[in-house]
This record gives structure tokens, sequence and C-alpha cells, in this order.
């Protein structure tokens, strides 16, 4: 009779949620559109300016959503948002084409796409008649005279908006990007944009010629690939920029260096202060003059309010995150995954996604609802691809059997951190079972378990006990700082205006 009365709760709950959501998804659409910045299903966006833009400026934006209670007043972020007005002033008529080309990208192989664009249209001049090849030539004179005449602007700096969890700066920054009119605007995930880095990285790779027995070759592949993402656009808003990555901590001061000669303008927002990215990371030395070109283009802000607004008083979409001990905890998830099932064109079934040429197997989906395991996410070797392909494929995903994280389990912990980071950038929905409250998901007491991998690592490294106290590789300390924005994020997540904005069923 219990579990009957459960079941019967749990409908009601969910048939008010839909409810709500079908009555209230126009009013809650537009304040998301500002204040979440309205993230597509895509890993990037590119889209155009949003309809308030044109009308009024982005600090009067911003005061007209405190007026009307959809934010609250922040001095910090109206600061902010008057520096970021000026870069969008500049912005408007901002461009950075013609990319320059550096004197010495003749010594390298023309292997990227931009290259080879190049290459092709100059064997087309050969191939042309005299009078054709005169008439392009006074082209090209006619472009080199008005370059010189007329020299291109210097780029304009960028900003990194740093501060602690839920302070405001994605919003700042979804504000920003949604008023820049500007069509050559990308805005991604840190994460994502990385792994696009190595795909050309390894795409370029593939296309340079055999090397000869006998015969060494140099080639580069960064500042290509930092010319040809120059060519896509000139404006990179960048979400949670943190480095946790060897292989991207050793390329970024080329990327960047790349990136910035080619008149790209950074926006970043970032938990840590440029000084401390990468913080006591494997190799760092390496990785600091990075911070120097960062610093030489962007302009820093500081969020310090010491306020979660994510965690302020909102209307909660109702139950979403169960502690497996409380009763009936299960057979809630279970009926919330049965009544949302039923509402989908589909039947109950695995599905296989393909991701960079691997297949990621979920066991339990039906239409774009996935029912899955703590196992099945964060304790198989999963990265940001997958997480942004799950959350491409499906915009509800429950997570059962999450355990009591212990700081021994850094992979897994690492895992849920960008799981949650991709799935909140793309508005998916999560319904969690797990074995402790939100707030104690993470036992922050001594390391257990892993001593003895640690002790092989740190002989074969070579490095001694006092360098493994300050290595993030052998402690937690990079875990527990991006967990806090973990648990934050999933608060938001539970709010009625975040389970609103993630109904893609009238998108």
């Amino acid at each position: 009779m219990a579990a009957y009365a459960s079941r019967w709760t749990t409908r009601c709950v969910l048939r008010l949620i839909l409810k709500k959501t079908s009555l209230s998804k126009g009013f809650w659409c537009e304040v998301l559109k500002t204040d979440r910045g309205c993230s597509t299903l895509s890993a990037r966006q590119t889209s155009t300016s949003a309809p308030w833009a044109a009308r009024v400026g982005l600090v009067s934006h911003y005061d007209s959503l405190v007026r009307s209670g959809s934010l609250r007043e922040d001095t910090q972020q109206r600061a902010a948002l008057l520096q970021l007005e000026q870069l969008n002033r500049v912005m408007t008529d901002y461009t950075n084409i013609p990319i320059p080309r550096p004197k010495d990208c003749s010594q390298s192989q023309p292997t990227s796409e931009l290259e080879n664009k190049v290459t092709s249209r100059e064997s087309r001049i050969k191939r042309c008649s005299p009078e054709e090849n005169m008439s392009n030539e006074k082209e090209d004179r006619d472009v080199n005279d008005t370059q010189e005449e007329s020299p291109k602007p210097h780029p304009p700096h960028g900003y990194y908006i740093h501060g602690d969890v839920g302070t405001g700066k994605t919003m700042l920054m979804n504000l920003f990007y949604s008023s820049v009119e500007n069509r050559r605007k990308m805005r991604v995930h840190f994460n994502g944009f990385m792994l696009d880095v190595h795909r050309r990285i390894h795409k370029l790779k593939l296309s340079l010629p055999k090397r000869r027995i006998g015969k060494m070759t140099m080639y580069d592949p960064i500042f290509p690939v930092a010319m040809e993402i120059a060519e896509e656009t000139c404006l990179i808003c960048f979400d949670e920029f943190q480095v946790v990555d060897i292989a991207d901590a050793m390329i970024l001061k080329q990327l960047f260096e790349g990136l910035f000669k080619c008149g790209v303008v950074v926006v970043a927002t970032s938990n840590r202060p440029p000084e401390e990215l990468y913080k006591n990371g494997l190799q760092r030395a390496a990785f600091v003059p990075f911070i120097g070109v960062l610093k030489e283009h962007c302009h820093s802000i500081c969020l310090d309010t010491g306020i979660d607004y994510r965690k302020r008083e909102m209307e909660s979409s109702e139950r979403l995150y169960y502690v497996s001990s409380e009763p009936d905890a299960e057979n809630a998830v279970n009926t919330l995954f049965e009544e949302l099932a039923y509402r989908q064109n589909d039947v109950t079934r695995p599905r296989v996604l393909k991701v960079q040429g691997r297949e990621v197997t979920l066991s339990r989906t039906c239409g774009t609802i996935a029912d899955c395991t703590f196992q099945e996410l964060c304790e198989r070797p999963l990265g940001a691809g997958d997480y942004l392909e799950i959350a491409r494929n499906f915009d509800t995903v429950i997570i059962r059997n999450v355990p009591h994280l212990q700081l021994g389990m850094k992979d897994q912990a690492r895992r849920l951190t960008t799981l949650i980071d991709n799935f909140y950038d793309q508005k998916v929905r999560v319904v969690m079972l797990a074995d402790a409250p939100l707030d104690r998901l993470l036992d922050q007491g001594p390391m257990t378990g892993d001593e003895a991998r640690d002790r092989l690592m740190l002989d074969e490294l070579g490095l001694t006990d006092e360098a493994s106290e300050r290595l993030t590789l052998f402690t937690a300390d990079e875990e527990v700082f991006a967990f806090k924005r973990t648990v934050s994020r999933l608060t938001e997540m539970q709010t009625e205006q975040y389970w609103i904005s993630g109904d893609r069923s009238r998108t």
C-alpha cells in the first residue's frame, strides 16, 4: 500500500511539473535566454545576437532584469558589464580577416585546409591565360595597396572573468555573447574546444607526407590549427576555463599565441585566477609562460562577493535528487522514468552512440530519456566528448547508484564533474539516486586505496615524497575544488526554471 501511495504521489508530482512546464515555458524561456544564454544543443554556438541587443545596451538590459526580479542587484557584476559593454561596441564592426600569414610559414608543408586553399588558388592562377594572370596580379596589387593604406586596427583586449562558484560568471558571459552583433563569434565549453583542437591536430598529422628514411623533417601543426579557427571566428567565449590535462597544458601557449596573432578576441570564465591555472600540475614550468600570454591579451575581472546565486531561494522542481536510504526512493525513480518514457514515441531499449570511431552503449533509454547507472557513466573511461554526445541525444538523464565518493576515487569524481559541466552547459535535466545527500556527496577525509599505485608512479617518475605532496596528480585538491562547482550546478539543476529550460519537446 505504501509503495502504491509513493507511486501515486510521484505521478502527481510529475504531472504538476509537466503542467507548469507547458503553462510557463514561454515566460521562463525569455528569462533564461538572457540569464543563461539559452544554450543550443551543439557544443559550440555561433548564433546571431539577442533581439534586445539592438534596442538597449548591455548594462541597461541587466538593470531591467534586476528591476523585474529575474536577477539580484550585484555591484561587482554591474561593474564587470560596464567593461564588457565597451568591448561589445568594438566587436560590432571588428574583423580579423584577412588572417596575417607568418613569414616563416613557407618552411612548413601546406597540410592544413587553410594552406591547401592558398596552394590551390596559386595553382589556378598559374594555369590561367596571360591576360587573366595580368588581371589577377592587378587585383592582388589593388588589395595590397588597400591594406597598406588602411592597416587593420589592433585587436581589442579580451576578458578573463574569475571567481568562486555561483557568482554569476557564466551569466555575465552569456549576456555579453548574446549582445554582440557580430556573426563571427563562438561560445564553447573549454573541454569541448580542446577536444576539437586535438582532433584538428590529429587530422593534420595524418595528412603529412610519410617521412623518408634518413631524412628529418620538422613540422608544427599548432599554428595552422590556430589559423583555421581564426578563419571561422574572431571572438571566442570560453566557459569553465580550467587546465587539468598535461596534453592541453603543453600546447596552450603556442595555440593561444597563434589565436591572438590571428586577431582572435577571447572572453573566458574560470573558478581560478590566471596565476593558479594548472596549479601544482606535472611540468608546470613549461605551462607558466602561457599565463603571461593570457594576461597580455586579456584583462582580469574578479567576482568575489562570496554569494552562490545558484543556492538562492528558487522554486524547486519537486524531487529530482533522491538518497537511496530513503523509503521508496528507488520506486519513485522507477515511476519517474516510466512516466517520462510514456510521453516518448519510442520503446525502452539500449542505444549505441558513436563517438570519434568508438561505441558508447547505454543499456536503458527511451526516446530522449536515458536511464543510466553511475558505473555506466563514470567508471568507464569516458570523457567530455562522450558526455557531449549523450547531451546531444538526450534531454533527461537519470543517474542511479551514485556512491558516497571518497578522495581515493579521483577518476570517478573528475568524470562526474566533467559530466555535470557538459550537461549543465547543454541544459540536460538530471535525476539522481545517490548514497549520500548532495552537500555530503564527496567525502573530504584522508585518501585511501591508491597508495600502492601512487608509489609505483612516483618511482617511475623519479619523484620524491616531498614532490608528491605538492603535485595534484597525487592529491585531490583539484577534484575537491572543482566538485564545489558540481554541487552548485546540481543545486540549480533541481529548480523549476532549469527543468523548464531543458524541455526539448517543443523546440
